[in-house]
């Protein structure tokens, strides 16, 4: 099926739906997940433009970030309260330790968030802590270590299915092939407690606040593709009222490949060379 460029689809019938039509339809829900390819500037300008559109609609908005964890929260509280600059923001977020990809790529949402007051929040955790989980099980790890996620609920057979493929995916000359069973179930524990890990921030929030906030998620897509990850534990806290909306930059689909992908995907403009990574050697979240 054809996708024309700015235009949205829905992959359940791969017909076309436009915009208002569908950020209508979106807006009525409790958490807006907006996958990404952490690299690519093109989907983080388009996250942007989802925030604003929602967030004229559901002006009772948080924005939650994969890229922060839960121990910087009071550094985005001091960033939207407009208490620092953004140099001292990118530093005392730990960005380039936890994080590393190029700070610019985020920066229009953040200033968005600071601009409009929208609260920020911190949905990652510590990364010694998906290690541990993956190497060790959730049951090994004391309740004073478990960065106050809950244990996930168990990986189903299509997510185990699924990662196995997006793993096959990244083999090559030069890469490792299809991973032994034992070292796939770890790398599966280590996945979900990722997942479960956004989910967690995500419900928490939504609890403790008055009202009837809206969350988006900004969140890698792997974590959220086929209503596995992070949307699969969400429904496991008891959160229902989920969509998730993908960005692509292909100009045709397989229907068979889209279906059940997302509630809604959008065709980006050709995207520009991915931004390099700038992780600082020997760090971790």
């Amino acid at each position: 099926m054809a996708h024309p460029r700015g235009t949205w689809l829905l992959p359940r019938n791969g017909e076309a739906i436009a915009q208002p039509d569908l950020m209508r339809i979106i807006a009525g829900e409790r958490v807006v997940l907006l996958g990404e390819t952490h690299d690519v500037a093109e989907i983080h300008r388009w996250q942007l433009h989802v925030t604003t559109y929602l967030h004229l609609l559901r002006p009772q908005m948080a924005v939650g970030f994969e890229m922060f964890p839960r121990r910087v929260q009071p550094v985005l509280d001091a960033w939207v309260a407009g208490e620092m600059d953004t140099a001292s923001f990118i530093e005392r977020s730990e960005w380039a330790q936890v994080w590393g990809f190029d700070p610019e790529l985020y920066l229009p949402l953040l200033h968005f968030c600071r601009q409009q007051r929208v609260p920020m929040l911190a949905l990652n955790c510590h990364r010694p802590l998906v290690t541990r989980v993956g190497q060790l099980g959730w049951d090994a790890i004391p309740v004073e270590e478990r960065d106050g996620l809950t244990p996930s609920a168990p990986a189903t057979d299509g997510y185990r299915r699924y990662l196995r493929a997006l793993m096959s995916g990244f083999a090559g000359p030069d890469r490792p092939p299809a991973m032994e069973p034992e070292r796939f179930d770890r790398f599966i524990r280590a996945q979900q407690t990722w997942d479960r890990a956004f989910a967690c921030g995500i419900a928490d929030y939504l609890a403790a606040t008055p009202g009837d906030p809206l969350v988006i998620g900004i969140i890698g897509r792997g974590h959220l593709e086929y209503g596995h990850g992070t949307p699969y534990q969400l429904r496991h806290l008891g959160i229902e009222e989920i969509a998730v909306l993908l960005p692509t930059d292909r100009a045709s689909h397989e229907a068979a490949s889209l279906k059940g992908i997302a509630d809604a995907i959008f065709r980006l403009d050709t995207p520009e060379p991915p931004s390099p990574r700038r992780r600082v050697p020997g760090t971790s979240a």
